[in-house]
């Protein structure tokens, strides 16, 4: 990860204690996480570059990020990736310890409940397992979750609903508006269908009274609603304070696996096709792929804006107003990393006047009156030039405008040519409705693809904000730890620093006292790399360190020591990086509480500000 440079922060140490007796809160084992479905890896080779007829600018080669925009932009990249922490998953949990238990399972509505889903769908099956699993297991089964009553007949009475559901999953589902729940009815049937959560005001606004009452008497939670992931709600967010283990169904667990894979960046080759429109929204998201891949193609609306940054003769009111600068910041960032960004030839169009009239005009010469509709043949040849070269693609659809024509068909087109693709050993990830469903309709090989239907979760994900149903299954630590193989004597005290950075400071405590074991808990992988390597290296036996959003994942870790935790450092409680959505707070409640649950009853707690951190540690070396 690019270093990130911090703002800084005046202050004083803070020290306290907590004196109360430690309490252990009991988890079941951890399994380690290995993704399912067929992965296949790619080789690594060089972009030499694709010459397209394509509007816009292109030069070939491998010319290094030179610019302060693109060092930001990499800095934007690794934090999306790091906003992805190991979760629990409903397939790696004990299923044997699912027997007997009460499990709440937030599906996901928009995969289960629409209108014409294809029985092929990784995302449909994927769901529909996930409650006919835990229903194998004997688990008593409670369904929550929301849905668009106005949009679909059959889903106005939550009856109808229930009807749906015990169709498509063969079993008896039982609709109830009673909460909290009668437990001793689950007996008698093989779920419970809660109320739509869309009735309750508590849902959006992540209310810990409705998360509570929604929780009342449920042992485990499976989230598997991962189009909501990317919101903040009672159902998917605060019931997980609530649960003594909260779980990743199978459907979220695929789709978490497709988004990281979007953004993984090993893989040489890559071209990313951007549909839609909105370009001043999605800036911070294009500028990021702008720093991953080797080419970008605009299909949709955004193109006209993209045309128009670059000085090409395009009707003003097909661009987007307010986004001249974000599509020339885009435009440097490709520039100075030496990738093309394309934008079509050719467009169909439609006469406003006669919408039943279409006819062909250059991406520069579209006449008055005349509206695209959709992308024009010698686009398409171009796109298709330039798939046949790559080895990693992200499509983002849809491939239309502001009208849509039924007679023209480059979204098909567009999904018959990727299909090609996937016979010759190219990774493809397919995002929004409407491109999987021209995919699923076209495609021999589904399995092959990693797709994900809602294209709000990637693009917020792209911008390197964080995905708060992500991080809130993070309460339970995937891996098992063997404490005798990372101490040479794990019964002594423990230190704790969370978020110990370079690894410095633990490194030195280390060699001042070796009556204490030491462990560092980090976020960027990359340091914690270095920090492990420096362990090997000097065969330092008490200390270590661990990769991990600390914030979610303390628990879990730290209650399986064997020894008493006498001590936890937060060198830097609040960073404050220059970029507002960098910003976090590192203590939150939930950290507060595991420390103060794990803590030895002599133990200390020491907070110390940024700014007086390199003044502060000789002493505090001296004290200890």
């Amino acid at each position: 990860m690019t270093q990130l440079l911090l703002n800084s922060v005046h202050g004083t140490p803070l020290f306290c204690s907590f004196h109360r007796p430690v309490k252990i809160t009991k988890f079941l084992p951890r399994i380690p996480c290995h993704h399912f479905g067929h992965r296949t890896a790619f080789p690594k080779e060089c972009f030499t570059g694709v010459r397209s007829s394509l509007q816009g600018s292109f030069v070939a080669g491998d010319d290094a990020v030179n610019s302060a925009v693109n060092k930001a932009l990499a800095s934007d990249g690794d934090e999306s990736l790091d906003a992805l922490p190991h979760v629990q998953t409903l397939r790696t949990f004990p299923k044997e310890e699912l027997h007997g238990k009460v499990v709440m399972v937030r599906f996901d509505s928009t995969v289960l409940l629409q209108e014409d889903h294809d029985w092929r769908s990784i995302s449909f099956s994927n769901a529909l397992f996930t409650i006919k699993y835990l229903l194998e297991a004997r688990a008593r089964v409670i369904l929550v979750s929301d849905w668009k009553e106005k949009t679909d007949s059959r889903f106005h009475a939550l009856e109808s609903t229930a009807e749906y559901l015990s169709s498509i999953l063969n079993c008896k589902i039982v609709p109830t508006r009673c909460i909290p729940f009668n437990m001793e009815g689950l007996e008698q049937m093989d779920a419970l269908l809660c109320e739509n959560l869309s009735k309750f005001r508590g849902e959006v606004s992540n209310s810990s009274e409705l998360a509570e009452l929604l929780s009342s008497g449920v042992d485990i939670f499976v989230n598997d609603s991962f189009s909501q992931s990317h919101k903040i709600l009672a159902s998917t967010v605060a019931i997980t304070r609530f649960c003594y283990a909260s779980l990743a169904g199978f459907h979220f667990e695929d789709s978490l696996y497709n988004l990281r894979n979007a953004s993984e960046t090993s893989k040489q080759h890559y071209i990313a096709i951007i549909g839609g429109a909105n370009l001043c929204d999605k800036a911070p998201a294009l500028r990021f792929l702008a720093s991953i891949c080797e080419g970008l193609v605009f299909v949709g609306m955004m193109s006209f804006q993209i045309m128009h940054a670059l000085g090409l003769p395009v009707p003003l009111n097909l661009v987007e107003q307010g986004a001249r600068k974000e599509a020339l910041d885009l435009i440097q960032v490709a520039k100075d990393r030496g990738i093309p960004i394309l934008c079509p030839e050719d467009f169909w169009c439609m006469n406003s006047q006669l919408l039943g009239q279409l006819k062909i005009f250059p991406a520069h010469g579209i006449l008055e009156g005349w509206i695209p509709v959709d992308l024009g043949p010698r686009s398409l040849d171009e796109i298709n030039t330039l798939l046949t070269k790559c080895k990693k693609l992200l499509w983002i659809g849809p491939v239309k405008f502001k009208l849509f024509s039924p007679s023209t068909n480059g979204m098909s087109e567009m999904a018959s040519m990727i299909n090609e693709q996937c016979a010759v050993d190219c990774d493809i990830t397919v995002v929004g409705r409407t491109a999987c469903k021209a995919m699923m309709r076209g495609s021999s090989s589904i399995a092959s693809l990693h797709l994900i239907e809602n294209a709000c979760v990637l693009w917020e994900f792209l911008k390197g904000r964080k995905l708060p149903g992500v991080p809130a299954l993070d309460r339970a630590y995937p891996f098992v730890i063997d404490w005798t193989s990372v101490y040479c004597k794990p019964a002594q005290p423990l230190f704790v620093d969370v978020g110990s950075g370079n690894g410095l400071f633990l490194l030195e405590m280390g060699k001042r006292r070796k009556d204490l074991n030491f462990l560092g808990l980090e976020i960027n992988e990359k340091l914690v790399k270095r920090c492990l390597l420096s362990l090997h290296q000097s065969r330092l036996e008490n200390r270590y360190f661990m990769a991990t959003n600390a914030t979610s994942t303390f628990r879990s870790i730290v209650c399986t020591y064997p020894g008493e935790v006498v001590l936890v450092s937060i060198q830097c409680p609040n960073p404050d990086f220059n970029k507002p959505e960098h910003r976090w707070r590192m203590v939150q409640r939930s950290l507060v509480e595991a420390i103060a649950d794990l803590l030895a009853s002599n133990g200390k707690v020491r907070l110390q500000l940024l700014a007086v951190f390199l003044l502060y540690s000789r002493s505090f070396y001296n004290q200890m």
